[in-house]
């Protein structure tokens, strides 16, 4: 079992940053491709970035290229979402998911195990 307690998140004006962070427990983590998705109102779940296990390849979501950065600490049980230059139409709420025993990233939420509780982002014009 993993659980994963997200933090960070907020109101932020465009062009402004936000970091997003995600905590695992358990002795999982470090074996754990993880992804951050994302829900905006009257929308369906979609994907932001993964990072594999060992953190070496990263994926992410066109919209976000460039302007987001995945990371993980594998030390301290935590992935990370840099969030800058954000938009308007970043305002959802963002989650966390992790892949268990699974190395390589993916864009798929049934290619993930557990789910954070979610956090909200909220972007202003």
């Amino acid at each position: 079992q993993v659980q994963l307690a997200q933090s960070g998140g907020g109101l932020v004006q465009a062009g402004g940053s936000l970091r997003l962070s995600c905590a695992a427990s358990g002795r999982t983590f470090g074996n754990s491709a993880m992804g951050w998705f994302r829900q905006a109102p009257g929308k369906e779940r979609e994907f932001v970035a993964a990072i594999s296990r060992s953190g070496d390849k990263t994926q992410y979501e066109d919209s976000v290229k460039g302007r987001f950065a995945i990371s993980r600490d594998n030390a301290k049980n935590t992935a990370y979402l840099q969030m800058n230059s954000l938009k308007p139409e970043d305002t959802a709420v963002y989650y966390c998911a992790a892949r268990v025993t699974i190395y390589s990233t993916s864009a798929y939420i049934s290619g993930y195990d557990y789910w954070g509780q979610g956090t909200q982002v909220t972007v202003s014009s």
